[in-house]
């Protein structure tokens, strides 16, 4: 749950921000009026959201969360709200010249992304730190840790050949799960009973190394064929993975199972509900 309200002021303007999954959030309302002036920065915020879902900026659509705030009336009421990441984002989409001087306040009001972004150790640090609360064992956080780094080659890797974020990718990386796993991410997350939770965090030590085996040789073949535009990506896609699959099946032949787990591999009722990692 998130805590109780707090109030940062910019230039003279309230922005009103909660400790959330242990991090900042941020009213956009707050943040839109704080940067635009605007007289109805409820109405702007609902065009920006249009403008944003029209261009392909699902990424930062999606990751908008209600929270209860505290309203001008003193009630707690639902807001729409974003992390220090996603706010940077949308602060990119208004032309306003306060946006500068705003990203640095952002980093004055302390949320300790802000440094990540400039520092990525720092973000390996943290992330490691969140598994161990988690419950996760060491040699397992590593494997986690470098899938990530791969995911990142990878995705890096589909924007300069023509992917667009969010949609694209989703569709690459389901390309990729069929062939390895024969299911998609989805039917992955399902077989597993899974709903929000991120699929990888339930994967044991083989489903991590094939995946990440499946991810690497795709971003490999991109590399030296270089591919461009979705169709070809795709197709890479599928045979980064069918090298994974074949693997898969010869391991699961070896050893007589199966490799794809319904189990999850971290209990749930160990997990802590509050602590959140993000892909």
């Amino acid at each position: 749950m998130a805590e109780s309200t707090k109030i940062a002021i910019f230039k003279g303007k309230q922005v009103r921000r909660v400790i959330y999954q242990n991090e900042w959030w941020f009213s956009v309302i707050d943040i839109i009026a704080a940067l635009t002036d605007s007289n109805i920065p409820k109405r702007y915020w609902s065009d920006l959201k249009i403008k944003l879902k029209k261009e392909g900026f699902f990424e930062v659509y999606e990751k908008i969360v209600r929270l209860r705030l505290n309203a001008p009336d003193g009630k707690l009421r639902e807001t729409d709200c974003g992390n220090t990441e996603t706010i940077f984002r949308i602060i990119q989409t208004i032309p306003s010249p306060k946006a500068e001087p705003f990203k640095r306040w952002l980093a004055k009001v302390g949320y300790e992304r802000v440094k990540e972004i400039e520092d990525p150790e720092l973000a390996t640090k943290r992330t490691r730190m969140l598994y161990k609360l988690k419950g996760y064992p060491d040699d397992w956080i590593e494997k986690r840790l470098r899938g990530i780094f791969i995911r990142e080659e990878l995705t890096d890797e589909w924007q300069k050949r023509g992917a667009k974020q969010d949609k694209d990718y989703k569709i690459l990386t389901a390309e990729i799960s069929k062939a390895t796993f024969g299911i998609t991410p989805s039917e992955y997350k399902k077989m597993k009973r899974l709903k929000r939770q991120n699929l990888r965090d339930h994967m044991d030590d083989l489903e991590l190394i094939f995946t990440m085996l499946g991810e690497r040789s795709t971003t490999e073949i991109h590399r030296v064929e270089d591919s461009r535009g979705l169709p070809k990506l795709k197709k890479d896609a599928h045979a980064g993975g069918d090298i994974a699959g074949g693997a898969r099946k010869r391991l699961e032949k070896r050893l007589r199972r199966s490799i794809v787990s319904k189990k999850n591999y971290l209990p749930r009722r160990r997990l802590h509900s509050n602590v959140k990692i993000e892909e």
